[in-house]
């Protein structure tokens, strides 16, 4: 498949029926969704797509996607072919997304747009934002208990990430003695200099890493894999990369999190503004561990993500 599908092209994949449990009339209609870049990423714009066909099994309703939109001019093109097919609950796949659909929301009265991390306000309009710390976090305290060159490293796309500060501060708990390197790619997809970072850390002894980005994070898992190191899988569980490599996943169950904001939509309740997810909501998890991982450890780490889910505190390191 191409990286870049025409819209009728999707258009025609998409609108086909879905299965015969819907979910029946409420306020949603037809769903759009927009993607920075693709969904044959492996990760966050696979996930995205993922829930798209998730909504459009549950509501038996069309559903239209777009990848590579990355301007103000594609989200509005792509908006307006939107309207023409009934869509009326726009996802925007990314953080770019909010500061453009601020600025058109007024024009597309009948819809509601939706995007992820960035801050919105007003009516039709609402803004998911993933709290992010405690996935680096728990990465952190993986890494930090598992290392053996006391080396160990994050390969995060952009610096405003929590999970970048979640992962220094975690690394710390089991293991005072570790070195935390992290580098920023500041791109989702560079994997070139995805790479180049990886090559950088490993000349450091880092042995344990976590590709926390899109495109780049399955090549670098490759890469780990290739050397006979441990990584952190992103967003998704990657345990079918190698199970001796991947010691967990941070997962974000964006599939599930599509379905749940229909449902609220359709049924008149989704709120407008700034929506807040984290472990406590089971939008985030870890995945099944690596039996590299020792079992002891494993169930310490288990109880801590227990008592974070009941508390909302994690230790100091």
């Amino acid at each position: 498949m191409k990286k870049l599908i025409p819209f009728l092209i999707a258009v025609l994949l998409l609108s086909l029926t879905g299965c015969q449990q819907a979910l029946g009339s409420g306020e949603l209609k037809n769903v759009g969704l927009l993607i920075e870049d693709t969904i044959n990423d492996q990760g966050w714009g696979t996930k995205g797509y993922k829930g798209l066909l998730q909504v459009k099994d549950e509501f038996d309703n069309k559903v239209f996607y777009r990848e590579e939109v990355k301007s103000k001019d594609q989200v509005l093109d792509a908006v307006r072919e939107f309207q023409k097919n009934n869509v009326n609950l726009v996802f925007g796949h990314g953080k770019m997304y909010a500061p453009i659909f601020m600025d058109i929301k007024s024009d597309f009265p009948d819809m509601h747009f939706v995007s992820f991390n960035g801050k919105v306000s007003g009516k039709g309009i609402t803004s998911v934002h993933f709290d992010s710390y405690a996935m680096g976090y728990f990465a952190g305290v993986i890494s930090g208990a598992m290392t053996k060159s006391n080396q160990v490293g994050m390969i995060a796309a952009f610096p405003w990430q929590p999970e970048a500060t979640g992962f220094r501060e975690g690394a710390n708990v089991y293991n005072p003695e570790v070195e935390t390197h992290i580098s920023f790619v500041k791109d989702w997809s560079d994997t070139d200099k995805a790479i180049r970072i990886f090559d950088e850390m490993k000349e450091k002894d880092v042995d344990i890493y976590y590709p926390a980005g899109d495109g780049y994070t399955v090549p670098v898992i490759e890469k780990v894999k290739e050397e006979g190191d441990y990584a952190i899988g992103f967003i998704s569980n990657m345990a079918d990369l190698g199970e001796q490599t991947v010691l967990t996943s941070t997962v974000q169950h964006v599939d599930r999190l599509y379905v749940n904001i229909a449902k609220d939509y359709n049924d008149g309740n989704l709120t407008s503004g700034n929506i807040h997810y984290d472990f406590q909501e089971d939008v985030i998890s870890l995945a099944p561990f690596s039996d590299a991982v020792p079992e002891q450890l494993q169930k310490k780490i288990t109880k801590l993500v227990e008592d974070y889910k009941e508390t909302g505190k994690l230790p100091a390191p």
